[in-house]
């Protein structure tokens, strides 16, 4: 696998050990190379996105800057040999389990991520001052929110750069899951989400905000027999000090309970079992259970810019086919990629044994994420569909997928090309709103 991990040696050897704290020569502000590959498949970083790239509707829906591009080619069960080097493991058993309809369209490479100034300054902060703790896990001298080893050289500080990513602020959203079964057939479970920064929550004491990474309410809005129950959620900056607190309102029972569950491999909400909770958002949670390495830098195929995906003319029933996802609707580019393997440490537990995360240099997002059981079978295969949100500056998912190898199946998460609006940014969040005793209001049906 030498081939795969080609930047492993020379990034860490010859960029990243030379670096001051503060020197970001040759780097964007948060941390990736600047300059495009020597192939030129890959274009230098210049800004991203501005905040007028494309046109957006009244329902907040981006168009795609790049709609007149067409595919450089189509990678299929019957070449994936010849860009093997640029394939994920996942990607490989993927084309294998669906030779007749698993394929990547790959178009010209855009980088897109563009952030607000002032988060560009707090990485050139975060670089100075953050450290790791001795357990190679907690942050010392973090207090800016964001990215807080934006030239990271372990695996857990790489992970850090995603859970600490930027979000756009405060912000809701109106999403549909699915878990079709083999023949594609599925039962939309309809979300209404909101994520909200602890700096942006009125009424928040200082003392509870101290250790607090954001906040995250879900309730579930369809089919009736599950709409009405709702997950609070405190995602707290240290988890191994003090653990992730989640409550959730049972509309049915009309009670809230304390949610010790909804942590690690816990079950993932309405997900039939297919995702674990430490699989939302790609990966998220604590990392105490894992050994975390570093393999280097690659350059890998991975879904990015994927705006005809989130398209609002599209229906569910066109995206979600048996298998995995209408392959036809979906955009990949070649990017450089940090890649992480997590391996279970000896006594701990977890479903997966091992995990190796394919994380987005531009946005530090996981882009790709093999799951292994523990007979060290790849069992599941993460990829995550990204876009920019120019009008926002911020990068996310367009649609999450997890696809189980064994089973046949997958879960879609994220989609909301069929609901009222696309994603609302800025709203104002009250701490009152965020309590255990206001689940019982919220889980009104």
């Amino acid at each position: 696998m030498k081939v795969h991990l080609w930047f492993s040696a020379c990034a860490l050897a010859i960029g990243f050990s030379n670096l001051t704290a503060a020197d970001f020569n040759g780097l964007t502000p948060l941390g990736a190379e600047k300059a495009g590959n020597k192939e030129g498949t890959i274009p230098a970083w210049t800004g991203g996105l501005p905040t007028n790239a494309a046109s957006v509707d009244s329902k907040g829906f981006l168009s795609n800057p790049f709609a007149g591009e067409k595919p450089l080619f189509v990678i299929t069960a019957q070449n994936a040999e010849q860009y093997r080097a640029h394939l994920s493991e996942g990607q490989m058993a993927m084309l294998r389990r669906y030779p007749e309809t698993y394929r990547l369209p790959v178009y010209p490479t855009h980088r897109t991520m563009a952030l607000p100034e002032r988060l560009y300054e707090a990485a050139a902060t975060n670089a100075k001052v953050v450290r790791l703790g001795a357990d190679g896990l907690s942050i010392e001298n973090f207090t800016t929110s964001y990215y807080p080893f934006p030239i990271p050289k372990t695996g857990a500080e790489v992970i850090w750069n995603h859970e600490a990513r930027y979000h756009g602020g405060n912000f809701r959203r109106w999403i549909t899951q699915v878990t079709p079964q083999v023949n594609g057939d599925f039962t939309p479970v309809h979300f209404e989400e909101e994520i909200v920064e602890p700096a942006q929550v009125e009424g928040l004491e200082p003392e509870r905000a101290r250790n607090l990474l954001q906040l995250f309410k879900q309730r579930v809005t369809a089919p009736a027999r599950m709409a009405g129950n709702v997950l609070l959620v405190y995602e707290t900056l240290d988890q191994v000090k003090e653990p992730r607190l989640a409550w959730v309102y049972n509309a049915g029972q009309r009670r809230v309970r304390r949610a010790p569950q909804v942590a690690y491999d816990g079950p993932g909400t309405a997900a039939d079992g297919l995702r674990t909770t430490d699989n939302f958002d790609m990966f998220g949670g604590a990392m105490d259970r894992y050994d975390w390495k570093l393999l280097g830098k690659r350059e890998v195929y991975i879904p990015y810019n994927s705006y005809e995906l989130d398209s609002p003319k599209l229906k569910y029933d066109q995206i979600i086919k048996a298998g995995h996802i209408n392959q036809d609707l979906t955009r990949y580019e070649l990017h450089r990629v940090w890649v992480v393997e997590a391996t279970l440490k000896e006594g701990q537990r977890n479903i997966y044994a091992k995990r190796v995360f394919y994380v987005d240099e531009d946005s530090w997002q996981i882009a790709l994420a093999d799951h292994y059981d523990g007979r060290g079978q790849l069992w599941r295969v993460g990829e995550g569909h990204a876009q920019q949100y120019f009008d926002h500056q911020t990068m996310g998912y367009t649609l999450e997928a997890l696809y189980d190898l064994q089973a046949g199946r997958y879960l879609a998460l994220g989609m909301k090309n069929e609901e009222m609006r696309s994603f609302e940014y800025g709203f104002k969040a009250q701490m009152s709103d965020f309590t255990p005793s206001a689940l019982r209001k919220s889980g009104v049906r």
